[in-house]
């Protein structure tokens, strides 16, 4: 499927901002323009930008009922009740729960604070009577929830007639009601009072635990060296990499590269990363997915164990086992898709739908979710994968560029028993019986409110440059742009009319990659460049000297210690 190329021009508004900025920094206009793309247009908001500070952090108090929290957690340590740390199964989760854990710990008894994190099997998403029975019959009063619980309604009932207080700390979109909690913490309440809306769950439990330090003058230092955590949640959460979010990022970033929990050490560890700086990237596609494996193939619990462990034995033993869970993972993900695959190629009514809709009760729960995004990224539509988990279909949904699937699901929300998520992902419940109902409905929403423009992949370019303009000083103030994610992505550029210098060529043990050397005509710049999948486009785009449009992302080489600019190419065109 062709991509298309969406150039990123700038209003005259805006053009006339990035003027501005040109004659304030004294740097390219090139990186004028990113700034203002990003929403950076005064010198204040560029100084904020590449100088993230704590004290940009907001005050967590403006959060809604923020003070009925800190009281409730005030009172259980006074009076010497036993607190819960309840948290969902997966990397957001396991780490809320463990940095509110560590933090309240040293204020209470060691006997008088757990945690507790649903089985994704036996209990399922969310708040489960199950974990509430586990709290009575155990003497916890208070139960503080992370990363889930703004639609438990009824399991809040079911607690509060057990004697059991909840505080919700979620991050998820709520319905018109709340849950009848002690205390919600929410930034996406429809009455927010909050100035960010984008926190994880896990900063949401920080900015618990802010607050709960300030209510008690604990130094803000105590949470600094938690915000290793913070940097493993919003990565892995593929929340917007902005405004308060940044700032976190940053320092939490800092946090886990100078010293790291021994915990985080030991995943780290075992997946390469040890002596190397880690970034968002390494987050997402290394350490996130060890911890989420945890969950998905076993315990979560065990995530957590590992994570609050001061022992280096333990840590390194359990590191070696959960990446063993992650071998379990992309096993069982490759069989799961294939599977999938077979099932829709089986489908004659699949070229005339504009979503994914399977189901097999045979398959694992712990990989559905991805595998609907592997479906998502091959057909390029709207995905849920259902499996039946505790005699409901149980599934994972994955949406596109620009497409809200959370409004595609509400749509069928009378055919479901639950439902949760984002506009790019979401998580639902209904009984089987209602699958093929569900199937036909979800389809009828998407095809009424799909674009055609949404149906063909998308790279987003923020800017047409030259070679020239690619100069060390360039890479140098580019490179502060990062933390890159979510509506703060890596800068993608296009060049236009540019020559193989010759000497590019096919790479990999299948030739399927194409290492290239690049030039534009009647220029001496010559770009190294890197085309990861792309080896069958050598004969029609390289080969011949014909000139090319190419897009890509600039990077950083560093092969046997020689560090060079290298362009990590997405795309290319005639």
């Amino acid at each position: 499927m062709e991509n298309r190329w969406i150039i990123n021009n700038l209003s005259p508004e805006d053009e006339e901002c990035k003027r501005q900025l040109v004659e304030q920094l004294k740097i390219s206009p090139t990186l004028c323009q990113l700034l203002v793309q990003r929403g950076i247009k005064t010198m204040d908001d560029a100084s904020r930008f590449f100088h993230p500070q704590l004290d940009h952090i907001h005050d967590p108090f403006l959060m809604n009922d923020m003070d009925k929290a800190v009281d409730r957690i005030n009172k259980a340590l006074s009076n010497k009740e036993k607190i819960l740390v309840y948290g969902d199964y997966d990397v957001d989760g396991t780490t809320a729960v463990t940095l509110v854990y560590k933090f309240l710990q040293p204020y209470t008894s060691v006997s008088n604070i757990g945690f507790y994190i649903p089985d994704r099997n036996d209990e399922g998403y969310g708040i489960s009577y199950k974990g509430i029975d586990y709290a009575f019959e155990n003497g916890f009063s208070l139960i503080i929830v992370l990363d889930c619980g703004i639609k438990a309604i009824e399991k809040v009932k079911y607690a509060t007639q057990r004697n059991v207080d909840i505080i919700i700390c979620d991050h998820h979109n709520p319905d018109d009601s709340l849950p009848p909690a002690v205390a919600v913490l929410d930034p996406k309440r429809v009455d927010s009072t909050y100035p960010y809306p984008h926190l994880s769950g896990c900063g949401v439990g920080f900015k618990l635990m802010q607050a709960f330090a300030i209510s008690n003058g604990i130094p803000f230092e105590k949470l600094t060296s938690l915000m290793d955590l913070l940097a493993v949640s919003i990565a892995s959460d593929i929340v917007p990499i902005t405004g308060e979010n940044r700032v976190l990022m940053s320092f939490g970033l800092e946090q886990l590269n100078q010293n790291p929990c021994i915990g985080l050490q030991g995943i780290m560890d075992v997946c390469g990363l040890k002596g190397k700086e880690v970034t968002v990237s390494d987050i997402v596609f290394k350490i996130g997915p060890r911890i989420n494996a945890s969950g998905r193939m076993h315990s979560a619990g065990e995530a957590v164990e590992l994570l609050i462990t001061k022992d280096l034995h333990f840590a390194k033993k359990m590191s070696t086992q959960i990446d063993s869970y992650n071998q379990e993972r992309k096993d069982l993900d490759k069989k799961t898709t294939e599977d999938a695959l077979g099932s829709i190629d089986n489908d004659g009514e699949f070229a005339n739908r504009n979503s994914i809709v399977v189901y097999n009760p045979k398959w694992s729960k712990g990989v559905i979710g991805i595998v609907a995004s592997r479906l998502s990224e091959k057909f390029y539509r709207p995905s849920v994968v259902l499996t039946l988990s505790n005699g409901f279909a149980t599934g994972s949904a994955r949406s596109i560029s620009g497409f809200d699937i959370y409004k595609a699901i509400d749509s069928c929300r009378d055919l479901l028993e639950n439902f949760g998520g984002h506009i790019y992902a979401a998580g639902l419940t209904m009984k089987e019986e209602n699958v093929p109902e569900f199937q036909r409905r979800f389809d009828e929403y998407v095809s009424a409110n799909i674009t055609e423009e949404q149906k063909t992949p998308q790279i987003d370019v923020d800017a047409v440059i030259h070679f020239s303009e690619i100069t060390p000083k360039f890479f140098k103030i580019l490179q502060k742009f990062a933390p890159f994610g979510p509506d703060n992505l890596k800068p993608v550029f296009a060049t236009d009319n540019v020559v193989d210098f010759g000497t590019s060529r096919l790479v990999g043990k299948e030739l399927e990659h194409m290492k290239l050397e690049l030039t534009e005509p009647d220029s001496e710049n010559v770009m190294n460049g890197i085309a990861f999948g792309m080896g069958k486009q050598f004969n029609d785009h390289i080969k011949g000297l014909k000139p090319i449009s190419i897009c890509y992302t600039i990077e950083e080489n560093n092969f046997n210690g020689n560090k060079s600019i290298q362009l990590m190419v997405k795309d290319i065109k005639a």
